[in-house]
């Protein structure tokens, strides 16, 4: 395969933030929403519902358009969805319109997330393909850090309907950017001609694949334990720890911060322990640094403590999540796209469960975050041992 130029995985990363950005942006301005449009407390997790619910149809949708008409057309006509839905929401006039227009900003986004992808497996493999996708969470990393912040910023100086205004200028930078620079990696003589019969048929071939089904569902775990800490940590540092929320945002984004060195530290380890022996050894580490957290939230532990046990565990996640990637990705050549969509919405749908769950279990203590993260970190260990060769006995953590 021909060297990889040093900007693709950059761009790659830019187009694919495109998903972290549109969610977590917003958040901040759940409140300042549901005032404009007169709507009950909690109304604006319609918006983020139905949010959700387009990433997960829409995966599927551009996974298959991407092995039929090629990477590069799909995701042009995917951000130009997400740019115009993102205009929509900036001009709703109530929140069931809002609701509307974050279904077909979903719908477009979830080119961003499933296509590049699929790119990094048409243009490598192996350690190779491990070292693009994490220098793809390079770039994907500093949306998680910088878009709650950016949101309360804009909350100071605009309107929620800016937030939406920044998004859609987002998704035009990104439509550009991809316009000039972005090649076509998968030949025309690979593309596959697939009809809806097909396109099922296709679907179940690959999860009847037992690599690619344990190392999807490995990540999928590992999501939920991640949404379960995004979902529960407000709680955690601002009403049981009492931090203020620039506190709390300095701590958000020191922890998202040691998960992206981590996933740049990466590819040493899989140098070293190989694809396999990496996840193996890493998830047992996971299980264990998730098991102290809920320990420390049991007995409530200082903030210090818990932070640095919280990082930790987030930290692993850096380890696991490229890897899981490729190994996923690792027998799917042309229909990368179709496995890529796959993983995505197993990976979004397990993972955000993950945010609701905590949501309803929220207790003004730790407890329920780090049982989620613990009880993601036990599944995904199972996940592992189910990609191994079979032993006797109950899935438990081996180490």
């Amino acid at each position: 395969m021909r060297p990889v130029p040093v900007w693709l995985p950059i761009l790659l990363g830019f187009l694919q933030a495109v998903g972290p950005i549109s969610t977590d942006m917003y958040l901040p301005a759940f409140p300042a929403i549901e005032r404009s449009f007169h709507a009950p407390d909690g109304s604006a997790q319609i918006t983020l519902g139905t949010w959700v619910l387009g990433i997960a149809i829409g995966q599927l949708m551009q996974g298959s358009l991407a092995d039929r008409f090629g990477r590069r057309g799909p995701l042009l006509l995917g951000t130009v969805v997400y740019t115009l839905g993102s205009v929509g929401c900036a001009v709703s006039g109530s929140i069931n319109a809002m609701a509307a227009w974050r279904f077909v900003a979903a719908i477009g986004a979830s080119a961003s997330m499933v296509i590049p992808r699929a790119i990094v497996r048409d243009i490598s493999e192996g350690h190779e393909a491990a070292r693009l996708m994490s220098r793809l969470i390079l770039v994907l990393g500093a949306a998680p850090i910088l878009a709650p912040t950016l949101g309360g910023a804009v909350l100071q100086i605009g309107t929620w309907r800016t937030i939406f205004w920044i998004n859609a200028g987002y998704g035009a930078i990104a439509l550009i950017a991809a316009a000039i620079r972005l090649p076509d990696t998968l030949p025309p003589a690979e593309r596959i001609q697939i009809h809806v019969a097909a396109m099922v048929s296709r679907y179940a071939h690959i999860l009847r694949e037992r690599v690619f089904v344990t190392h999807v569902l490995m990540m999928s775990f590992y999501a939920f334990a991640l949404f379960a800490y995004l979902g529960g940590s407000p709680t955690v540092f601002i009403d049981m720890y009492h931090f203020a929320p620039g506190q709390y945002a300095l701590v958000f984004g020191g922890v998202a911060g040691l998960y992206i060195l981590c996933s740049q530290l990466n590819i040493h380890v899989v140098r070293r322990l190989g694809l396999d022996g990496s996840l193996h050894r890493i998830s047992s580490l996971y299980l264990a640094m998730a098991a102290l957290l809920l320990a420390l939230a049991v007995v409530r532990a200082g903030p210090v403590w818990f932070i640095a046990a919280l990082a930790l565990t987030h930290c692993l996640n850096g380890f696991m999540i490229p890897t899981a990637t490729v190994g996923a990705l690792r027998k799917h050549g042309a229909q990368a796209g179709s496995a890529s969509a796959l993983m995505g919405m197993m990976q979004f749908g397990i993972g955000a469960s993950g945010g609701f769950v905590v949501g309803w279990l929220t207790d003004g203590t730790g407890v329920p975050m780090a049982g989620l993260m613990l009880a993601g970190a036990v599944a995904a260990k199972c996940a592992d041992m189910a990609r191994r060769p079979k032993r006797p006995g109950l899935c438990v953590a081996d180490t």
